[in-house]
């Protein structure tokens, strides 16, 4: 750590240090016990969010189903994204930024409990979550405008900027009929704007790229590791009605292949290389793609197994598609971030392309298939895609395999 963080430290004793600001090139930055304590209550309402879509999915209401995700998935991921690019640049791990980031943790899961109102339209819950959350990051940035004063202006931006636009949600919650969804788009585009005006205007604040980079990938397992709960409850509850059939066996092996494949894309190749705002910013907004994506495939993966064993209103074809959008998706979206990052992991562009389109080709061919061998056949798909492209970015002399850590 440089100075500015090592004074910080060694001015403030153990119960309280002046918030300098972090050292953005500090060695071995890793994730305090704290952020991954943080990252643990949004598994409760990541949760909620896929067993929704489940019984959106396998209800065959797509389109309010997916409308209601996506509206629920940005407030989690925002939720994490302001707590995760905050702690980056001020965590000073003393008491009072331990205890403003508990209550933080008490607002996700008042939002957590909101997420089954919110698909129906009614944000009054969440909306009181984002409240008690974003009470404690005003005061965090605050307390960085007061105690930090070269990032004094860009810090006011921040607090300006979340308490305008979290107005503007409390404002909605008095919106209906034709106008909410225009409110809800304007105000995710305000939400959005706020880091970009305020680090662009102000000043950059001291983010770690590669702790940045460690902090997104671990969330991503944490959503992977959703993905594989809901799928191992969704086969044991078909088992235990049913028994065991091919199609669960098939449905449960393309799941696993899927899961390990699309991690391993992910952490594929070196470090993300996060050297501008506008990387960072292409990086950090492309994950709720990304993110949410990976935990509706669980969603899908789950509505998959109901078709097979004939319980979900909807086509084998609409069950196949469940779960090869999410697929689709998190690949050509990581090809895109890897890309923008240097990451070295894409060996090809059209390699991605291929694997997408040759798992959205199985689901289509679904009725002739059936559910089990589509889901299989993607699985295999995409465990190909990963294998080409590793060995296309080893000949050219990349190097590569999974990456237990993103520094």
């Amino acid at each position: 750590m440089s100075s500015g963080g090592d004074s910080a430290v060694e001015r403030g004793g153990p119960l309280r240090r002046v918030m300098r600001g972090r050292d953005p090139g500090e060695e071995h930055r890793a994730s305090t016990p704290l952020e991954l304590l943080f990252d643990l209550t949004f598994v409760a309402a990541v949760s909620q969010a896929a067993v929704q879509l489940h019984h959106a999915l396998a209800e065959g209401h797509f389109g309010s189903g997916l409308a209601g995700y996506a509206a629920v998935f940005f407030a989690i991921w925002w939720a994490w994204m302001n707590f995760t690019w905050f702690a980056s640049a001020y965590d000073t791990d003393d008491v009072p930024y331990r205890a403003l980031t508990l209550v933080q943790m008490a607002g996700v899961l008042v939002l957590a409990t909101g997420v089954r109102a919110a698909f129906d339209g009614d944000f009054a819950t969440v909306v009181a979550g984002y409240v008690v959350m974003r009470l404690a990051l005003l005061t965090q940035w605050l307390r960085a405008a007061a105690e930090h004063p070269e990032g004094r202006r860009t810090a006011l931006r921040y607090a300006a900027g979340i308490a305008v636009v979290q107005a503007g949600w409390v404002a909605r919650l008095w919106s209906t009929g034709a106008g909410a969804p225009a409110t809800f788009v304007v105000l995710v585009a305000a939400e959005l704007a706020v880091p970009a005006w305020a680090e662009h205007r102000g000043g950059a604040t001291s983010w770690h790229p590669g702790h940045i980079a460690e902090r997104y990938g671990l969330f991503t397992i944490i959503v992977l590791g959703e993905v594989i709960l809901a799928s191992l409850a969704a086969v044991r509850s078909a088992v235990t009605g049913h028994g065991l059939s091919a199609a669960i066996v098939l449905i449960a092996a393309g799941g696993l292949l899927l899961v390990l494949a699309l991690w391993w894309i992910y952490f594929t190749g070196g470090g993300a290389g996060l050297t501008s705002l506008r990387i960072a910013l292409v990086w950090g907004y492309g994950h709720y793609g990304v993110f949410a994506a990976l935990a509706a495939l669980g969603a899908g993966l789950e509505t998959a197994l109901d078709a097979a064993e004939h319980h979900a209103h909807l086509s084998e074809r609409a069950a196949a598609l469940t779960v090869a959008v999410p697929v689709v998706a998190v690949l050509l979206l990581l090809g895109v971030l890897h890309r923008a990052a240097g990451t070295g992991a894409v060996g090809h562009g059209l390699l991605v392309v291929a694997g997408a389109l040759v798992v959205s080709a199985l689901a289509l061919a679904a009725p002739a298939l059936g559910v089990g061998p589509a889901v299989l056949g993607m699985g295999l798909a995409v465990a190909a895609t990963l294998a080409a492209n590793l060995v296309v970015f080893r000949r050219r002399g990349r190097g590569g395999g999974p990456a237990a850590a993103r520094r």
